[in-house]
């Protein structure tokens, strides 16, 4: 069965979401997700989404980003999708997204770790599902966009460096072929590769680990995002956020004997840290967080998930601290990608958690990335539409900026696409629990390969940053 489009979108988050309701409505654009369209970690999202907040706002924003990253930021990035906020949000507003205003009608900003002022919108604390939700929603409205659920990506099909389309499937052992000039990678990233996560656990990484097989450039795939405060549990599964908006309103941290340990709007990485060293140094497995100064009205009115979520756990955040503990969140790094999201193979994009343009540097800053999912997405959906679809620039040999590929990774121009009137073996992938056993295995092996090439750079004093 082959099947033919204008575009293929992997993923129903908001990167793959507003590309999508960002293309001219002459295009026929098929999107494709593991499981249910909702079922996206941009639903997940609990604290909010930034938006510069004027131009005396410009310069201590983009400090706040840069700095977070360790300034391996790169810049180009990083300005556009600060000046693109606005709009953005314009936009969000005008789709129908409620964002909480106050009691005179003007939108509400909370902080959150690592800012220096307030410039976050939310939506009670469910924010990327009250975005997404409404993205979905006119997305499925739309007569030129098809969403099929429960369909995996097994590969793309290329030739010559020119993505061609993909092979997916729906039920195991009967792929099939999409045939598209363009396809826009926006599937999320590997939070499904970790024991504890707040991802959802389909999460595994598939796109990278396609796109270097057929040497797509990558970049920083050892960058990974710890959360400092996830809910402490002994059961298995996701594990669920405790946003950084709390500590933001106020929320303190404690070690076992209920005394504070350390500044609380720290960077990610740098709270994270510091709370696996006191629970270290305590003997415990998880620290407390103290929801308590927020006060009820505030907790129930701003936090109202996670109150309710805390209650069904047997915590009452209104009289007693909970057990938090550091879990995997983010993935900072991906399938390389320029301003409009092209990769270094000529039609395919790569937007959201998937790719990696820099803009984050080694740790993101709290609240940027549904923004940049946003922003990026956007630009890809014009490339699409209106740009020349070349590949973006790079060395164009299947290299990333640490080296080049190991040898289990082939170089791009591999072609898997037939020749004119034939058709695609599939027989490859008719056994999909060894092919995405072998993704699983190859992703984890690069992120261990470039995080040796990192440490190596740190010795030697080489600068890693975007040039």
């Amino acid at each position: 069965m082959k099947q033919t489009c204008d575009v293929v979108i992997v993923g129903t988050g908001v990167a793959g979401l507003y590309c999508a309701l960002n293309l001219p409505d002459y295009m026929k654009i098929r999107m494709i997700t593991k499981q249910k369209a909702d079922e996206s970690d941009s639903w997940l999202a609990q604290g909010g989404i930034c938006m510069l907040r004027g131009e005396d706002d410009y310069e201590p924003y983009f400090e706040d980003t840069m700095r977070a990253g360790h300034y391996e930021n790169n810049e180009k990035t990083v300005d556009l999708m600060i000046r693109s906020s606005n709009s953005i949000i314009r936009n969000l507003v005008q789709r129908g997204v409620r964002f909480s205003r106050d009691p005179d009608g003007e939108l509400e900003f909370t902080r959150e770790g690592a800012h220096s002022r307030p410039r976050i919108l939310f939506h009670e604390d469910v924010t990327g599902r009250e975005i997404t939700s409404v993205l979905l929603r006119q997305a499925r409205e739309k007569p030129n966009i098809m969403i099929d659920e429960y369909t995996t990506m097994a590969d793309i099909i290329c030739c010559d460096n020119v993505c061609r389309g993909v092979v997916a499937f729906r039920e195991a052992g009967n792929p099939y072929v999409i045939e598209a000039p363009h396809v826009v990678l926006a599937c999320g990233g590997v939070g499904g590769l970790f024991d504890n996560s707040t991802n959802f656990p389909h999460m595994t990484g598939d796109a990278l680990a396609i796109a270097l097989e057929h040497g797509v450039e990558a970049e920083h795939l050892d960058y990974i995002q710890i959360h400092p405060t996830t809910l402490y549990s002994e059961k298995p599964g996701r594990r669920f956020l405790i946003s950084e908006s709390v500590r933001g309103e106020g929320a303190l941290l404690y070690d076992k004997n209920g005394e504070r340990f350390t500044d609380e709007l720290k960077p990610r990485d740098l709270l994270s840290a510091d709370i696996r060293a006191q629970m270290e140094a305590d003997g415990t497995r998880f620290v407390w967080e103290d929801l308590r100064p927020l006060g009820e009205q505030v907790i129930r009115e701003h936090f109202p998930n996670i109150y309710n979520h805390c209650l069904e756990e047997g915590l009452d955040v209104l009289s007693e601290p909970i057990p938090v503990v550091p879990a995997q969140h983010y993935f900072m790094g991906g399938i390389r990608a320029d301003l409009s999201g092209r990769t270094s193979m000529q039609g395919l994009y790569a937007c959201g958690e998937t790719g990696c343009n820099g803009v984050h540097g080694r740790n993101r800053l709290a609240s940027n990335s549904l923004l940049e999912s946003l922003v990026f997405a956007q630009r890809a959906a014009d490339d699409i539409a209106f740009g020349g679809n070349r590949c973006c620039s790079g060395n164009g040999n299947g290299q990333n900026m640490t080296g080049a590929w190991g040898s289990t990774v082939p170089q791009a121009g591999r072609c898997s696409y037939p020749a004119e009137g034939s058709m695609v073996n599939l027989d490859k992938y008719r056994n999909p629990d060894a092919l995405f056993a072998h993704y699983r295995c190859l992703v984890r092996n690069e992120m261990k390969r470039m995080k040796r090439s990192h440490e190596s750079d740190d010795v030697s004093g080489k600068d890693k940053a975007w040039s």
